[in-house]
């Protein structure tokens, strides 16, 4: 009976779940109609090997507005802002000690968005680069039809072969749990974000109450996406025209970006994560431990459920340009970012956390 329960979750999640696995929307360069000012701002700690590239490419846009670039400097010790180099369009603030009760994240953006003036902001981290038409396209996003927010999941870098494994699932899972079509939809009250590009109107930060609103929040994407859509809409899709170059050359490396963030997810609750673990073991191995140990119908039924989550992984592997077979270890991958899940809970529990440049993240009082 279990084997068919998993069957029946995956028909579900196949025809009824947001067409989750279509992996889509994409936005295609395009020029607005009108071009307000636009503030982009980058918060940066630590950045250094990577934050050329960056801010060349943001003061390149090829916006047909104003723009400006203010790039904070969160506290960083190697020498981020003079790695960013100089450029009119450019402006270099060096942030304040955080106090108390902010991530490290939002309290760089809010001193970001204090020194701004423009009436769209434009949040990225300093690890993406963008296409010159990248800034335009969010901007044209904006208006036709009209959203409050334009985010976008960036393409991640995927090139050694722990990437290649790990990271189109981690793509395809952050799909599962917020279906980009139901994100998308104002009568819905699915929201969601994916924090390396968020274009905002300025009157819909004020509205929410600004930065400080959600300055305590880990998961500050998502959580800022709810609170902009109570008031208005939102747009969440993928991006061909900005790319991660941050590397995760090995395995525990993208496990630490999993473990730090992931028992936030869950609300810092045991009972959660109980379930999100029955859960993925429903979903992931039950099918597979059909296949390999039943015989008869429950062995038909295991590789029927299989073969439906193999085919709704081949969209994103597509996205990424990896081979098909990959979606065969897609068990696995789910086994390890379950792992890690729960590894994400015992640093919590046992009150030392996640580190992220140099600072704590998710450890208990």
């Amino acid at each position: 009976m279990i084997i068919a329960l998993a069957c029946l979750i995956w028909l579900y999640l196949l025809l009824l779940h947001g067409k989750f696995w279509h992996s889509t929307p994409e936005l295609k360069p395009a020029l607005p109609h009108t071009a307000p000012d636009v503030d982009i701002i980058v918060p940066a700690r630590d950045e250094a090997a990577l934050i050329g590239p960056v801010i060349a490419s943001l003061v390149a846009q090829d916006y047909p507005g104003n723009l400006r670039v203010i790039l904070v400097d969160d506290n960083s010790t190697d020498g981020t802002a003079e790695a960013a180099g100089a450029h009119p369009r450019l402006t270099i603030l060096k942030a304040a000690p955080k106090p108390p009760g902010w991530a490290g994240k939002l309290w760089a953006l809010a001193q970001g968005v204090e020194a701004s003036t423009a009436p769209l902001l434009f949040f990225t981290d300093a690890d993406i680069t963008h296409d010159p038409r990248h800034l335009a396209t969010l901007a044209a996003r904006l208006n036709t039809p009209r959203v409050d927010m334009v985010s976008e999941m960036v393409r991640l870098n995927c090139q050694s072969w722990p990437e290649r494994f790990l990271i189109p699932a981690f793509v395809y899972f952050f799909q599962l749990l917020y279906p980009f079509a139901r994100v998308n939809n104002p009568r819905h009250r699915m929201a969601g974000a994916a924090g390396g590009t968020v274009l905002i109107r300025r009157e819909a930060l004020r509205r929410i109450g600004g930065i400080a609103a959600i300055k305590g929040a880990l998961i500050d994407d998502v959580t800022l996406a709810r609170a902009v859509k109570k008031g208005g809409a939102i747009y969440l899709g993928h991006s061909g025209l900005a790319r991660s170059i941050r590397p995760y050359p090995q395995a525990r490396d993208i496990w630490n970006m999993i473990a730090r963030s992931a028992f936030t997810q869950l609300n810092y609750s045991a009972l959660n994560l109980a379930g999100t673990v029955l859960g993925l073991t429903l979903v992931w191995l039950v099918a597979p431990a059909a296949i390999l140990f039943s015989s008869g119908w429950r062995f038909w039924l295991g590789l029927i459920t299989y073969g439906i989550a193999i085919y709704t992984y081949l969209p994103t592997l597509r996205r990424y340009q990896q081979p098909r077979w990959l979606a065969l270890a897609l068990p696995g991958i789910a086994a390890f970012y379950m792992a890690a899940t729960i590894a994400s809970a015992v640093h919590y529990w046992r009150g030392t956390g996640a580190t992220w440049k140099s600072r704590a993240y998710g450890g208990a009082a």
